[in-house]
């Protein structure tokens, strides 16, 4: 774990060993990171990009393992939230972006979506891991969804399960599984991660951008 601050890496510690992980290492340096990533056997590294010291910051760290581990989970947790760095994040080769106005129990049920995807689509294009995205492609044209697929991918991109996604809209959860099924062959993504990577490019949170609802 990497974070500049220790009452975090205490907090996020405690998340992963409520979910059976071991911790192996927490530091607020990078390079200390780094090296701990790279000569332990870590399947997940959490870390703030926030994070520095006099060789790296935290988004380099995160480049320089997904370059020698790509098959390493990353899931980045700070408290910034603009669009071009959740980019810079993603063509990293992160698994996930998380806010830290996020709860705990948020953050537990993204690391069980980053181990345990239950729904499989065709493949979708990532940027290679360790590059940067420098430009963004052209946009594909906006997909058409439902007033309660919008819904849906919202409180998915803000990170609650689907456990609570369906007490919230009332529905049972194979219905959530349904919709968020339906919302990953429009969007061309191929699990939540993706989708909730797509939502907040597009500024489906923030409301930057406007999908057309159909229904």
């Amino acid at each position: 774990m990497l974070d500049p601050h220790p009452l975090t890496l205490e907090a996020i510690g405690r998340v992963l060993e409520e979910l059976d992980f071991d911790v192996v290492a927490k530091t607020s340096a990078p390079t200390e990171a780094l090296e701990a990533v790279l000569t332990r056997s870590v399947s997940i590294f959490i870390l703030d990009i926030e994070a520095q010291d006099a060789e790296r910051d935290g988004l380099s760290c995160l480049v320089e393992v997904m370059t020698e581990l790509p098959q390493t989970h990353s899931i980045v947790l700070t408290a910034q939230a603009d669009h071009s760095l959740i980019d810079a994040v993603f063509g990293a080769g992160a698994d996930a972006y998380v806010v830290k106005t996020a709860k705990p129990e948020d953050l537990a049920a993204v690391i069980r979506q980053v181990f345990d995807h239950f729904v499989y689509l065709p493949s979708f294009q990532r940027t290679e891991p360790g590059t940067l995205c420098v430009s963004e492609p052209a946009l594909p044209p906006m997909p058409q969804l439902t007033p309660r697929e919008l819904e849906v991918l919202k409180l998915a991109a803000e990170g609650h399960s689907n456990g609570q996604m369906a007490k919230m809209l009332w529905v049972t959860e194979q219905t959530v599984k349904f919709h968020l099924s339906n919302i990953y062959r429009k969007v061309g993504v191929a699990n939540r991660t993706e989708a909730c990577r797509w939502a907040h490019v597009h500024g489906v949170l923030d409301g930057s951008i406007t999908l057309r609802a159909v229904g």
